[in-house]
Order: structure tokens, then C-alpha cells, then sequence
């Protein structure tokens, strides 16, 4: 008889998150109830911002708890459903989080008819690359011939922030904590400049990659590098709020950079933070188009894969420490 593994929130982390805090366990299968799917899951997310849940700074994913599976978004095969508009077979994107088997009302998972790798629906096609393309895009509006600054530009996020910047005919500059992941952006996705924020000669770096100053800066760092931007910024620039990763995975946040407001009334500065979820009447349109920069080779989705549910731990773990390049995900079935 087939069971269900299950990684539950053992403890809630007080400062850097271990794998210690997690516990896998193992339960029967679940039956699905009327108007329900049951769902084999193939691969989940493993996000940054998932953390924020677990510190209870990310409002919309509810208040921490420990004996409850890890949230992730996933995509799965359905196994058993009973519900006429989901067929056994189908491929879906849902809520699974971090087990192998799970029960959703039909209405709530989202068929995936696409000829490529269904995880492409956990990175570029999915919140992810949704949360690039409406944080870029439509916060910002970034212009031809602007200088865009990402942070965090080598991870799932920012490396396509970066190439949605170069297809807007911007100059892109990216800023990571490695000089192999800033070789990458460069040689690979053609960003215009980089700079390394662990490099004591951080911020003449930056200096010497913005020359013209920064008119867009996509945030998904916070802290110092938040801080740096700021300065740089030209009259009138825009800054779109994404994520704070740099201070999720500790019991003791930086303050917030100085110079606001001040900076932001002498620039004439935008700020605006923004969740994906905002933009939901609009992710048809948006995948279309991220779907035809794949297939003309202008947007290279970079993919990071640990394989097997048991390891979705240590996946996070490192992911928090910066050792993803691009989309991090778990292989969990085939």
C-alpha cells in the first residue's frame, strides 16, 4: 500500500534555519472527497520567501506553526479525482508542499498544457517568473536606454528581472555575494555590469557599474545593498520592492537604510512593494509572452534541482546561504 512521506515544521527556527527543524514523517495516502483531486507530486518549490513564513513576517502565508507540512508550490500528476473537470493523468500546478501525496478541491488546481518541463511552471512560468515579470514590467516600466540594478541578480528571481531589463533595451547591472555567480550574468545573460556585495570594495564597485546612476532598482535583498542603491539612484527613479532575503534567515534584522525618507523626497523617488498575487487577473498574458522570449532564445530560464522529497531540507538550507544559481527545485517523483 502506498504512504505518504510528509516534511513537517518541527520547531520554529530563532536564528539561522537547520535541517534540524524539520521532521519527515510517514502517513497513509489521503482520499480525495467529493469535488476533490488526489495529486502524486513531481516537484516542489523552494523559495526564500518561504522563510518569512517560518520568522511570521510574511502576513500572507498565515501565522508560523510546527507540526504542519512545509509550504510550496508544486507540480503534480493526478492520481484519483472526483470532480468531472480534472481527469486521472492530468498534469497540475497546486499548493502541495513539501509531501508526496495531497488533496485539493478541483477548483483550486491549474491544469498545465505545455510541452515542456511541467517544473517550468514552479520557475519562469510560475510565481517566479510572474513575480519578475509584473515586479519589473508593470511597478517600474523601465524605459530604453535606463540603467536597471537588480540584487540577488544570479538567483530564481533576479536572473530574470535582469534579461526582462535587456529585451526593454536597458543596461543592466546586477549585484550577488559571488564572483563566479557575476562571471555567469555576464557571460551568459549578458548583463552590462556586476558587483560583488561581500567584496570590501563593494560600493566604489557599484559606482564604477552605474557611472549614470541607477534609474530602476529591483529590491530583493533589503539591508546594505538597499542601502547602496539608494545613493545612486537618479532623479525620478523607481524602486520596486520585492523580497527582504537578507534578513529572513536571522533573529536579529538590520534597521531599515538611512537616508529615507530624505533620499526619496530630494530624488523625487517611487518605492512600492507588491505581491504577485496582485496581478492574477493578468498572468495569462504575462505567460504568453514569457513563453515566446523562451522559444526566440531572448529569456534563459537557469534551473537548480536536488533530487528526492528528503532533501528538500538541505535544499532550503543552502538556498538560504546563496548556493542556488537560478531556480532551486526538488525532483520528487517522475
Amino acid at each position: 500500500m502506498a504512504e505518504n512521506r510528509k516534511i513537517v515544521v518541527a520547531a520554529l527556527p530563532q536564528g539561522k534555519l537547520e535541517e534540524s527543524h524539520y521532521d519527515l514523517v510517514t502517513e497513509p495516502v489521503p482520499a480525495p472527497g467529493d469535488g476533490e483531486v488526489l495529486c502524486r507530486t513531481l516537484a516542489v518549490s523552494v523559495d526564500a520567501g518561504a522563510r518569512a513564513g517560518l520568522q511570521g513576517s510574511a502576513t500572507y502565508a498565515g501565522a508560523p506553526q510546527t507540526g504542519v507540512v512545509m509550504r510550496g508550490s508544486a507540480v503534480a500528476r493526478v492520481e484519483a479525482s472526483n470532480d468531472a473537470s480534472v481527469s486521472v493523468g492530468d498534469i497540475v500546478s497546486c499548493g502541495a508542499g513539501w509531501q508526496d501525496y495531497s488533496v485539493h478541491a478541483a477548483r483550486t488546481v491549474e491544469r498545465i498544457d505545455y510541452d515542456g518541463d511541467p517544473a517550468d511552471f514552479l520557475g519562469v512560468l510560475g510565481g517566479t517568473g510572474l513575480t519578475a515579470y509584473f515586479g519589473l514590467l508593470a511597478v517600474t516600466d523601465p524605459k530604453e536606454g535606463e540603467t536597471v540594478m537588480v540584487s540577488t541578480a544570479a538567483g530564481a528571481v533576479g536572473h530574470i528581472v535582469g534579461q526582462l531589463a535587456k529585451i526593454r533595451g536597458c543596461r543592466v547591472v546586477g549585484v550577488t555575494g559571488s564572483e563566479a555567480k557575476n562571471a555567469r550574468l555576464v557571460g551568459e545573460l549578458g548583463f552590462d555590469g556586476v558587483a560583488n556585495y561581500r567584496d570590501g570594495g563593494f560600493r566604489q564597485a557599484l559606482k564604477e557599474a552605474t557611472p549614470d546612476g541607477v534609474d530602476v532598482y529591483f529590491d530583493n535583498t533589503g539591508g546594505t545593498v538597499l542601502g547602496s542603491a539608494l545613493f545612486r539612484m537618479n532623479q525620478g527613479g523607481r524602486i520596486s520592492c520585492c523580497g527582504v532575503v537578507s534578513q529572513y534567515d536571522t533573529a536579529n534584522p538590520e534597521p531599515g537604510p538611512r537616508g529615507i525618507p530624505g533620499l526619496l523626497v530630494n530624488k523625487r523617488l517611487r518605492m512600492e512593494g507588491f505581491l504577485v498575487f496582485d496581478f492574477a487577473d493578468r498572468y495569462g498574458a504575462a505567460r504568453a509572452e514569457l513563453k515566446d522570449w523562451m522559444a526566440s532564445g531572448r529569456l534563459t530560464a537557469w534551473v537548480d534541482e536536488f533530487r528526492g522529497l528528503e532533501s528538500a531540507p538541505r535544499a532550503f538550507v543552502d538556498l538560504l546561504a546563496g548556493g542556488n544559481v537560478g531556480k532551486r527545485i526538488v525532483r520528487v517523483s517522475d
